[in-house]
């Protein structure tokens, strides 16, 4: 194996614009931040979720980033600092370093993720499991 995991991490983290979770929480109420949770479906239903986060799962990111794709978000078309997070801060730092490559400017991530997010008692809601009909 040429690169491992640690070192795609640590080469992303080297590029991008990381918060800390007081940083992010004093930003909070501030209009020009967007908080993008790139965790998997079952993570929100299992840990709950940041107030007003946007969920972005990891896997469909580039597709509803880009303005071309068929599956753009118009989220991602507003003129807003995007900060991403994960459980542990390794998914959103690769996929902050994806963003910029893609030609988002405004992105950054928090470290420590979600888990580092509970552990400050930052709020966090309960997220609601889709019924099966």
């Amino acid at each position: 194996m040429k690169k491992g995991y640690k070192q795609l991490v640590d080469e992303a983290t080297a590029m991008i614009r990381t918060y800390s979770v007081a940083e992010v929480m004093s930003r909070l109420d501030d209009p020009n931040i967007q908080l993008i949770d790139v965790r998997d479906i079952r993570e929100l239903e299992r840990e709950g979720m940041v107030p007003g986060a946007f969920h972005a799962p990891r896997g469909m990111i580039e597709f509803w980033v880009d303005p071309e794709s068929p599956y753009f978000k118009p989220v991602f078309g507003e003129n807003k600092e995007f900060i991403l997070f994960c459980a542990a801060g390794w998914r959103s730092a690769l996929t902050t370093r994806t963003l910029l490559e893609m030609g988002l400017e405004q992105v950054a991530h928090i470290d420590g993720g979600f888990g580092a997010w509970k552990a400050a008692g930052a709020p966090v809601v309960q997220k609601e499991r889709k019924q099966n009909v």
